[in-house]
């Protein structure tokens, strides 16, 4: 009997998994512009310390064991014929290949920054650029990060922490950062932040200088539309949360009016029983929280749901953000509850519990030792 194929374009975090957890029920196709998972998730230590970033969060696919039985693509996804259940993917070398699909998965997600982008890259190009981003940023005597969001709260209190002789400043537009977070996740940070002397700046909104796409860190002047003098230094690290989602080749009849992927709470694209879509991409709620709360394991559900005529269950999206803000840092890793408070897991514990057993072993269903390369156990 021939087993049905899904195609799960995009093998980020969310897609991965989802790949991962269909792999022995059905013909799995995963197409990716990376050669391996390139995670969007901790900014601050990819800056920071890239090469232990790189062990966790940048890991080819080869050495996924629950990937053995998926075909991974690596090429950039271009259009979609959803009459023909048919993907159109350039490869590396310009030729474009079709790809067929009785499912399809839209987990592409969004452009952010230099650190999410959906260009096509060889693993090579992928270390010098988390190099270099590094040795800019190191050669720097001061560094401003704009931003209120996670990722540029993670980034000022980890660049402060690395290179402590630096000047830091981190700017945001409200009264406090972290506005999707709980209160009292700020308050917290904000004392770590202060102790690392990072300079806070509430109440300063940037003005995003003409036909700038943000992709790189810049020395010129931030210039602001709330009337305070212009901020200069050394590196301006832009981290305004300025997201596109990455769904240029999805026909417009499938995106709501931001570009996302409109999508019931079954995860599926409503009017489409055969297209799911998760993560950063899918409008599931307006934190579009899919991709931080594991609705990878319920998206494979439904889709072997879908298949064999069953019902399908619902994602409940949290009201707030809630996880790690900092990673890992040298006491240990700090989670926060959606209402505020937090746990801390000791450092040991990272290295000998979360990453190995459960993050590899348990999440991943295993993941392979690297052989050779620049970065250590990648």
């Amino acid at each position: 009997m021939t087993r049905p194929r899904v195609v799960v374009a995009g093998l980020g975090d969310s897609g991965l998994l989802t790949a991962i957890h269909l792999a022995r029920h059905a013909e799995v196709v995963g197409v990716s512009v990376k050669p391996g998972l390139v995670s969007g998730q901790e900014l601050g230590t990819r800056l920071s310390r890239p090469d232990r970033w790189s062990r966790d969060y940048w890991v080819s696919f080869d050495r996924y064991r629950g990937l053995d039985g998926v075909r991974t693509v690596h090429g950039d996804v271009t259009g979609l014929d959803i009459d023909c259940r048919r993907l159109s993917v350039r490869l590396p070398d310009g030729t474009i290949e079709e790809e067929s699909y009785d499912i399809l998965v839209i987990a592409t997600g969004v452009s952010n920054g230099f650190w999410r982008r959906p260009t096509l890259q060889t693993s090579g190009q992928v270390d010098a650029e988390l190099r270099s981003v590094h040795d800019r940023l190191a050669s720097a005597h001061s560094i401003a990060v704009i931003g209120g969001g996670a990722a540029a709260v993670s980034s000022a209190a980890n660049l402060a922490q690395r290179w402590p002789s630096t000047r830091l400043d981190l700017y945001f537009p409200g009264d406090r950062a972290l506005p999707q977070h709980h209160p009292r996740t700020w308050r917290r940070v904000e004392r770590i932040l202060r102790d690392r002397g990072v300079g806070l700046h509430p109440g300063h909104r940037a003005l995003i200088p003409a036909d700038s796409e943000l992709t790189e860190i810049t020395d010129d002047p931030v210039t602001w539309s709330t009337g305070q003098p212009d901020a200069t230094a050394d590196a301006v690290l832009w981290a305004i949360g300025r997201v596109r989602p990455n769904t240029a080749w999805v026909p417009s009849t499938l995106l709501d009016d931001d570009g996302f992927v409109r999508v019931g709470a079954d995860l599926r694209v409503p009017g489409h029983d055969e297209i799911f879509a998760i993560g950063d991409v899918a409008a599931t709620d307006p934190l579009r929280s899919s991709a931080r709360n594991r609705a990878d394991k319920l998206l494979a559900r439904n889709i072997r749901a879908a298949l064999a005529g069953r019902r399908l269950g619902s994602y409940r999206a949290p009201r707030r953000r809630w996880g790690s803000v900092l990673g890992t840092q040298p006491d240990g890793l700090q989670i926060f509850a959606p209402n505020g408070p937090a746990f801390r897991l000791p450092s040991w514990s990272v290295d000998t519990v979360l990453q190995p057993v459960i993050v590899r072993r348990i999440i991943y269903r295993g993941i392979r030792r690297r052989t050779g390369g620049t970065s250590p156990d990648r």
